[in-house]
């Protein structure tokens, strides 16, 4: 977008402040608020943040300013926020690109595939609740009457939240995203929302506005809308799957071959990036499932519904729900990740594991196509499958023995998001959670 391009966008549709957004390593955003006649100071020096203030920076009170330099190609309007635009940025310090920036991490993974020629392309799919707090504060489906015991798909339950719906909707599409469909997902008060594919980056960049959306448009119906990966024990979790192709210069899918022997529609380069995934997949838990609550998600057994759609096994299957990679015809969806996850590092990650399985030409061996939830533990281990690690420790441990993404995303970022992450379990490990307290206070 050039000079001119900017001014007329921000006159036309009366911009009066710009907001300089970037992600913390939670993938939450952080912005601030510009006057517009200041843009192309925020494209050309940054906006200003003091880095020790945001989480996982790696910075320090006497260290330099984090600067926010923003992509002009990402301007869009804030439809919830009249007058405001957003501009999505990458971190600078000291002039050079910040190591510990997410977008900067991801940008850096994606040259590895310019390089070559070649552009990942990714879907999300992100599920999220609507909740509305009770007269003690718990939090309820906003909706009274969604409370049907397989409520997927449920015409009412989708209808009497429409104006949540609608609203988000609108405020995608006014930013040009293609939304194609919306439904109502497996538990009450869950709700899953779909818009075309695009490039990882610009995935990454909408899934987080997304986020802002959501979120901001709930509170202003007195509401929240929740993306946190499992707020209820006997409910379905919110997960955001991510399908997966890789195209060359000229548009072709290089994931596809109509020749497949197994009928996946699935070239050999597919089979290598598959098996990349599921060669790293235990450390790649760390990112696609970075919370303490995450591991309520990533078990296997029923709920309310009746079923379950969070993987726990590492396999592949002909649109096999039940393993951590399914396969529609042609390209690949990655099912591990929660809707808490940071974007930006999921994707850096599921191309240096990729591409390390292209590399070595790696095997994942023959698809499962059953349905894993019926097996038993010792059957699972009879087809050598293994299973997903079942806590946030225990992925944190997988991520720090597995050396190749320290190799291709960065010691610094590696080592930043295990020294947050792992104070984050600490944590949870010292809470003493209203469970214990009713199960053991008076039990000796």
């Amino acid at each position: 977008m050039q000079s001119n391009e900017v001014t007329s966008f921000l006159e036309s549709n009366q911009i009066k402040y710009v907001l300089a957004q970037f992600v913390d390593i939670h993938g939450v955003a952080k912005t601030k608020s510009v006057p517009a006649k200041n843009i192309f100071d925020v494209v050309e020096k940054g906006a200003g943040f003091a880095g020790f203030a945001v989480a996982g920076l790696a910075m320090e009170p006497h260290g330099p300013d984090f600067l926010a330099r923003g992509d002009l190609s990402t301007l869009s309007i804030v439809p919830w926020q009249p007058g405001y635009a957003r501009l999505v940025c990458d971190g600078y310090v000291n002039n050079a690109p910040h190591p510990y920036c997410s977008r900067v991490v991801l940008k850096n993974q994606l040259q590895r595939l310019e390089d070559k020629g070649w552009t990942l392309n990714t879907g999300l799919e992100p599920e999220f609740y609507l909740f509305k707090k009770g007269t003690d504060g718990e939090l309820l489906p906003v909706d009274d009457s969604d409370t049907l015991a397989k409520p997927c798909y449920d015409y009412k339950g989708l209808s009497r939240s429409r104006e949540f719906l609608e609203r988000l909707v609108e405020a995608l599409q006014a930013v040009d995203f293609d939304v194609y469909q919306i439904d109502h997902e497996d538990a009450n008060g869950q709700f899953e929302i779909n818009y075309t594919y695009g490039d990882a980056l610009e995935s990454a960049d909408r899934f987080t506005f997304v986020r802002m959306a959501a979120g901001e448009i709930a509170n202003d119906m007195g509401i929240i809308c929740s993306f946190m990966p499992k707020p209820a024990a006997d409910k379905t979790g919110n997960g955001m799957h991510f399908h997966l192709s890789i195209t060359d210069d000229s548009g072709k899918n290089l994931f596809g071959d109509d020749s497949d022997k197994h009928g996946m529609g699935l070239s050999k380069m597919a089979y290598h990036f598959t098996a990349g995934i599921l060669a790293h997949a235990k450390a790649i838990c760390a990112f696609a499932a970075p919370t303490v609550n995450s591991y309520k998600r990533l078990v296997v057994g029923g709920n309310s519904s009746g079923a379950t759609w969070a993987p726990a096994y590492e396999c592949y299957g002909d649109n096999n729900r039940s393993a951590l990679v399914r396969v529609p015809y042609g390209r690949l969806e990655f099912r591990l990740p929660d809707s808490g996850c940071n974007p930006y590092l999921v994707h850096a990650a599921l191309i240096a594991a990729g591409l390390d399985g292209i590399e070595r030409e790696l095997d994942p061996g023959e698809p499962m196509n059953i349905n894993l939830y019926d097996l038993s533990l010792e059957e699972i281990i009879a087809k050598n499958i293994s299973i997903l690690p079942q806590s946030l420790g225990a992925a944190l441990d997988e991520l720090e023995k597995d050396s190749i993404f320290v190799e291709a995303m960065g010691s610094d970022i590696v080592a930043e998001f295990l020294k947050v992450k792992r104070a984050e379990w600490g944590e949870y490990l010292r809470h003493v959670s209203d469970w214990e307290v009713k199960k053991y206070s008076e039990f000796f």
